[in-house]
């Protein structure tokens, strides 16, 4: 790669980093790991493959809006923009520092790991409440605010959360 691809490489990169999910504006598409690959094509132009949290995703659509409207308005025009499917997006791909915004934004993030067997077992899962921190907590509903967080309540502080469900 030629110096001059590594400097679009960069400054393309701190653009994405000011494109927020417009479900969860607390998080950048970054720290949600939803940004798979930053290339420059062939013919020079930008390109920026994407992994949706879930397929179906009705956020993707304003996600790859933003996206190109950052580029754009930081130089780059054309972008091209790919979906990619294939491996399919994960909880373990969110960064740690999502995982302290989803928190402090009162959203349980998600398990370190998306392989909880307890769910196979019968068991409840301990999912820790983002205001209290007690594990003192139960699943009110499979969908919270959006279909790829639960709805729970804490039994010691009374609060209902969201919990950004494993997968």
């Amino acid at each position: 790669m030629t110096p001059n691809h590594q400097d679009i490489l960069e400054k393309a990169q701190l653009l994405l980093q000011t494109v927020t999910d417009p479900e969860i504006p607390v998080l950048t598409v970054e720290e949600l790991g939803i940004i798979r690959e930053v290339s420059v094509g062939e013919d020079g132009i930008l390109e920026v493959k994407i992994t949706p949290t879930y397929s179906g995703c009705p956020a993707m659509g304003v996600i790859e809006v933003n996206i190109r409207a950052a580029l754009q308005e930081g130089g780059f025009d054309p972008v091209r923009i790919a979906t990619v499917l294939t491996p399919a997006w994960t909880t373990d791909w969110l960064t740690s520092s999502g995982r302290k915004k989803l928190e402090d934004f009162g959203i349980a993030p998600p398990a370190e790991s998306t392989m909880d067997k307890k769910a196979l077992l019968g068991e409840r899962r301990a999912i820790q409440c983002p205001h209290c921190h007690s594990t003192n907590t139960e699943m009110i509903s499979q969908f919270g605010s959006t279909s790829c967080k639960a709805l729970f309540r804490c039994h010691d502080c009374l609060e209902p959360f969201d919990y950004f469900k494993c997968h």
